[in-house]
């Protein structure tokens, strides 16, 4: 208690002189509840945006080709990681995590109220005017061998739909750079198992509002309208804003008390800067001789060292130097986070192109018979299968196997629980490929006319439950890569990094996002010619999005062995400095 700062806020929530707590939860339980129950209603929102945002582009009046739906999704998506360290510098130069949250939130309101919006005619035509119309094309442009410049027109309102989604960007950025550590910071003294089941039920919240998200508002925006299917989202984060503001009597807040990312640009210019190289102190090699016969090998960053004539104390360039053992453990997990995002964007493409099963009729007029006028399973729903498996197991995971295995001694650690999420994300594209190349050969023998909410598309005549599977799979890897991941970014961290690695963890999550959009770039030139295909908006049925899954499956593969030869290293690594660090207690 005497090392905390003069300016934290702490509620009284526990009496002094009382007795450990049974529960680690015990005393911060309503400080919990209120940061899972406004992480439950902002992913509410927020998958009330991205779920079906590829379906509601393809539709009229927008018509988005589904490449360009697809790519504006990633983008969108990686943007949402990649202001993630800034959302974490920030909160720790500046502002503190929770005004740094408050901030973000509206943010991230305003640009919510965007997409109601656009889906009321005379406010969409006053923000983006009237469509222009269709361009005709000759037959040339439909052939992939033609060399005939093509006219293409622009996608319809699209600077308005791009500046909604950055505004929501850098608000969702911030927040989850944020929100994540705030709420470790309220168990963090309870010890390593008071975080680690922290996180797992902040995972299990998150996929608790995606699914109350897909469940619902995906339903109404695919069969009754997206102007109600944008507002409630809408609604939910502003109840979450509201859950936030008033949790703040009971939340542990500490003031900003400057930021790694300053310290971290400083020590490395230092170091380049530098052209002094760092020496060894005498009394250091009679030291280590003690230890070890052979002298401790200075890295670039030792200049910076008060004790090698710089001009940072020695804990913060070791703070750094931990943070840079960090990032190659991030850079591997960048292609799995590029599966990860194709549950979002082709993989519903791929669902929109499956024949997708009626629910039940609407009352049109008495006619039953119009495939137009049922109601049919939202596209997105079988993103809740991966949703739903993480809401069942995590409990499992946590009050059973993983107790067990505690034990017992054999509790994977984070690096290998992230190993084992990759192989089983890289075998959930493997199937959508799989499946893919049947659904391409089944249309040879004809297509059948499926109306999604207000689009046609050219269905395959093969049940949308065949992709069960690689939305199964990829669930499996969240319980193994996502959490764990999140884990080892908090507690690899330096206690003054933590929001820092925070950030960047999301932001090389960022980078996966826009490897994928780039990729899809890639194969849609007509040099490739996978995803060039023009002839209608949002159909695939001329493209070849098997390969382009096979191709994400064969990168994962050969990621995932690199990972295993950086993760080996790195626990070496650690084990290293361990003996070092009792050595040095013990001398």
């Amino acid at each position: 208690m005497g090392s905390r700062h003069i300016n934290e806020h702490t509620p009284l929530l526990e009496p002094p002189g009382s007795r450990s707590p049974i529960s680690v939860f015990q005393g911060r339980r309503l400080a919990c509840a209120a940061i899972l129950l406004t992480e439950s209603l902002e992913r509410g929102a927020f998958y009330g945006i991205t779920s079906n945002l590829v379906l509601f582009l393809n539709g009229n009046p927008f018509l988005w080709e589904g490449t360009q739906a697809s790519q504006a999704l990633l983008l969108f998506m990686g943007v949402t990681y990649l202001v993630s360290p800034f959302g974490g510098w920030i909160a720790d130069a500046c502002l503190g995590k929770f005004a740094t949250i408050i901030c973000s939130f509206i943010l991230y309101f305003v640009g919510m109220l965007m997409f109601p919006f656009i889906t009321v005619t005379d406010f969409r035509i006053a923000l983006c005017h009237d469509m222009k119309p269709l361009p005709l094309m000759p037959p040339e442009c439909f052939n992939m061998s033609s060399n005939v410049t093509c006219p293409y027109r622009q996608p319809y309102c699209a600077p308005v739909v791009f500046s909604g989604l950055v505004l929501i960007a850098i608000g969702v950025g911030s927040v989850k750079a944020n929100i994540t550590p705030f709420g470790a910071d309220q168990v963090k003294d309870r010890g390593p198992e008071a975080t680690r089941r922290f996180f797992n039920w902040f995972y299990w919240c998150i996929n608790l509002g995606a699914i109350l998200s897909l469940g619902g508002v995906a339903y109404i925006q695919q069969n009754i309208g997206f102007e109600l299917g944008y507002i409630i989202p809408t609604v939910c984060l502003g109840v979450s804003f509201l859950v936030f503001v008033c949790g703040r009597t009971v939340f542990i807040t500490k003031p900003a008390d400057g930021s790694a990312f300053t310290d971290m640009f400083r020590i490395l210019g230092h170091s380049l800067c530098s052209s002094k190289q760092p020496s060894e102190p005498s009394l250091l090699r009679n030291e280590v001789k003690g230890v070890s016969s052979s002298r401790p090998k200075l890295g670039l960053l030792d200049s910076a060292k008060e004790r090698y004539g710089g001009r940072f104390p020695e804990e913060k360039v070791e703070e750094v130097k931990a943070l840079f053992k960090i990032i190659p453990v991030f850079l591997a997990l960048i292609p799995y986070w590029t599966v990860y995002f194709q549950m979002q964007t082709t993989y519903v493409l791929q669902s929109l192109h499956l024949r997708i099963p009626a629910i039940f009729s609407k009352s049109s007029e008495g006619n039953s018979s119009n495939i137009s006028a049922l109601h049919t399973l939202p596209a997105a729903w079988l993103t809740m299968f991966d949703a739903l498996l993480i809401l069942l197991l995590i409990p499992l995971k946590d009050k059973v196997v993983d107790p067990i295995l505690k034990r017992r001694g054999l509790l994977p650690s984070s690096l290998k629980r992230i190993a084992v999420g990759m192989f089983f994300v890289m075998w959930s594209v493997v199937a959508a490929g799989i499946l893919e190349t049947k659904r391409l050969d089944v249309i040879k023998n004809g297509t059948i006319d499926q109306v999604i909410g207000n689009v046609t598309y050219n269905a395959a005549d093969l049940s949308v439950w065949w992709q069960i599977p690689q939305y199964v799979l990829i669930g499996i890897s969240e319980i193994f890569a996502s959490i764990a991941g999140l884990e080892f970014a908090y507690s690899a961290a330096p206690k003054s990094m933590q929001s820092a690695i925070m950030g960047l963890f999301f932001f090389f999550s960022g980078i996966g996002s826009f490897v994928g959009s780039g990729l899809l770039a890639l194969v849609s030139t007509k040099a490739v010619g996978w995803m060039s295909c023009h002839k209608d908006f949002g159909n695939i049925n001329g493209c070849s999005l098997n390969y382009y899954f096979f191709l994400l499956a064969g990168i994962q593969g050969v990621t995932l062995l690199l990972f295993l030869i950086v993760s080996v290293k790195y626990d070496k690594q650690k084990n290293r400095s361990g003996v070092q660090r009792q050595n040095a207690a013990s001398s």
